[in-house]
């Protein structure tokens, strides 16, 4: 049984706060009290280097460590290439992070801050040039282009490298702003993968992908659109095997907004005798749990049921229907 989640119109402000620019150098906070005598003072928490970990044209990686005490978040400030500040939430067990959607040839400077509940306690940044486009990144449908061979043949001492082999590319499920993609490897393994497409305004992304997963989700589609995707394996820095796929996005759904006076549909039939009537499905409060100038995290709850799945749906800034497929056991989730 699916639901759908509608939002109320509840408006969750949050005052934008702007990434440092590079001439400023912003001071980790301290505490202003001391602890009651009764109480210990506050494990030292440290931040190690921020440095970068992988570069593309349109993401960047970034690694850090933690060599003191433990944050319970972290927050990664920065400017777009429209000069708007982002901040991107983090768990506080991480240590990477792939920062999407940037722009090629572009210098970022990026901003990490360690938090105990939401207190920033401290702070290091970095900066980051992103490569210049790829012209393979623009493969068109039209064009088909092959997989890199091995140039040389290894020397005698070294044994040649396992074959890779991609499977199938196939579509496990689509909405109007997203597609699920999955893939096998039936000989291999690969270092990682990259999947490049053009967006809906014809511009190249490619999204890098650990050599460990076996399906990926794009987000940021645009509704009814066809999108040709290009999965390629990686040894290295070199492209062993390609895959592709064509993919059309699905029709923008008729959403519920909270100045509409729709009911939720209740089923208009009985179940014949021999059916035994649907266990009663009941979704708690949604409330929102944490808001940054760029996301919102949501919570609810299942009193009674339980769902197959979920669909949350609302308008982005431009009025255009989104819709965020959610697995059923999920009773969380973060909207970028």
């Amino acid at each position: 049984m699916a639901m759908h989640i509608t939002i109320p119109s509840v408006t969750a402000t949050a005052e934008p706060e702007e990434p440092p620019l590079p001439s400023e150098k912003p001071q980790p906070e301290e505490p202003q009290t001391e602890p009651p005598p009764s109480e210990a003072p506050t494990a030292r928490v440290v931040l190690g280097e921020l440095r970068v970990s992988s570069v593309t044209p349109s993401s960047v990686g970034l690694q850090w460590t933690v060599p003191e005490g433990s944050f319970n978040s972290f927050t990664l400030q920065y400017r777009d290439a429209q000069g708007q500040p982002q901040a991107l939430p983090i768990d506080g067990g991480s240590r990477s992070v792939t920062v999407p959607g940037l722009s090629p040839s572009h210098r970022y400077r990026f901003h990490l801050y360690g938090l105990r509940g939401k207190k920033r306690i401290d702070h290091v940044s970095t900066e980051a040039n992103t490569a210049m486009a790829d012209p393979e990144e623009s493969t068109l449908p039209s064009e088909e282009p092959q997989p890199e061979e091995p140039q040389t043949e290894p020397p005698p001492s070294e044994a040649p490298p396992a074959q890779a082999i991609l499977g199938e590319l196939k579509v496990s499920s689509v909405t109007p702003s997203s597609v699920e993609l999955q893939w096998t490897v039936p000989e291999g393994p690969f270092d990682s993968f990259t999947l490049q497409y053009r967006d809906a305004q014809g511009q190249p992304q490619a999204l890098p992908i650990d050599g460990g997963s076996r399906s990926v989700t794009v987000p940021g589609l645009s509704p009814s659109h066809r999108y040709r995707f290009h999965l390629y394996g990686l040894r290295g820095k070199k492209r062993i095997e390609r895959v592709s796929i064509d993919v059309v996005t699905g029709e923008p759904e008729e959403l519920l907004l909270p100045s509409e006076a729709h009911q939720l549909e209740h089923p208009q039939t009985e179940p014949p005798p021999s059916e035994a009537p649907p266990a009663r499905a009941v979704l708690g409060e949604l409330r929102v749990s944490s808001v940054t100038p760029s996301s919102v995290g949501l919570q609810w709850t299942v009193p009674e049921g339980p769902f197959d799945s979920f669909t949350l749906q609302y308008r982005d800034a431009q009025g255009q229907p989104q819709a965020l497929p959610i697995d059923g056991g999920s009773r969380s989730v973060t909207v970028p």
